[in-house]
């Protein structure tokens, strides 16, 4: 019985072997349906399988790393508020009080 790891390699190499073999990045109508199912389940959509054999560069950064991303500006642009004697959190009721200097 195979592996999971050696059946991802396996798929893998399918892409591979087919890219070098045409010169160009495989398509799917260049495998037998079989083919493409089993390298879907193991890899993923066809872009994705693409981009885990190596032979295609991810276009755009994943959700988490964008959201990883987002936080970290927004934790910038906090320290950076602080530092510059701003609080974003400025915002507070003022208990009815009127506030010459609001605008």
């Amino acid at each position: 019985m195979m592996k999971k790891d050696e059946k991802t390699e396996i798929a893998v190499n399918m892409l591979t072997s087919k890219s070098a073999e045409l010169g160009r990045l495989p398509k799917r109508s260049d495998f037998e349906s079989s083919d493409v199912c089993f390298i879907k389940q193991k890899l993923g959509p066809w872009p994705r399988a693409l981009e885990r054999a190596g032979l295609k560069e991810a276009v755009k950064p994943s959700a988490a790393e964008r959201s990883r991303e987002k936080r970290t500006r927004a934790k910038e642009r906090r320290k950076a508020g602080k530092t510059n004697g701003l609080n974003y959190v400025s915002n507070k009721f003022d208990g009815g009080k009127e506030n010459e200097n609001h605008c």
